[in-house]
């Protein structure tokens, strides 16, 4: 079987079973596919059940958001991946991370930025928390932590002692870190 009809037949099926479930349980007060959803995305069918989120379930909440975060970063791994065993490689493969940086400063100053900006976030809300003040919102941590700052996010966590009991930071942010690392070597190693 090629590697495209696995994909669309993978993407097929996780997008079926998640509308499906859904269907089922979508009067119950408690019913989610959440822990369906890693399974699927682990299998390549990552797509399909983003569609079906889009298309059904677009509302994030505390409870779903440790599955939204992790199909996020397997969504950009399996992309990744995809395009390193489509070829788009160099000839040869590149480590050393210091001569990338060289050679790519304004990818180096983007990168401190955000995980500035990302501990700084956390120590703000930290802040906000203790006096009682208006919050920043989940998805926004999330995002810097997503986007770049999941370094700067996961020291102003364990410096700060804030968000370390909730599963889709301790977890979440150190996906990202896994995920943000794949995404460097395959730039470093692109043709």
């Amino acid at each position: 079987m090629k590697k495209m009809e696995y994909l669309l037949i993978v993407n097929g099926i996780a997008f079926a079973c998640c509308l499906i479930n859904w269907l089922i349980h979508r009067h119950a007060k408690h019913a989610s596919a959440d822990k369906l959803f890693p399974v699927l995305a682990l299998l390549g069918g990552t797509i399909g059940v983003i569609v079906f989120l889009l298309l059904f379930d677009r509302k994030s909440i505390k409870e779903n958001m440790m599955s939204r975060v992790f199909l996020m970063c397997i969504l950009v791994v399996q992309v990744v991946l995809c395009l390193f065993f489509q070829g788009l490689h160099g000839e040869t493969t590149r480590y050393d991370i210091f001569e990338f940086f060289k050679m790519h400063k304004m990818f180096v100053y983007y990168l401190v930025a955000m995980n500035v900006i990302a501990f700084g976030a956390f120590a703000i809300d930290k802040h906000h928390a203790i006096k009682g003040k208006t919050r920043i919102r989940i998805i926004t941590l999330l995002c810097l932590a997503f986007f770049g700052g999941s370094l700067g996010a996961l020291l102003g966590m364990y410096t700060l002692r804030h968000k370390t009991k909730v599963n889709y930071f301790t977890v979440g942010v150190p996906c990202m870190m896994v995920m943000q690392a794949v995404v460097l070597f395959f730039f470093m190693n692109i043709r």
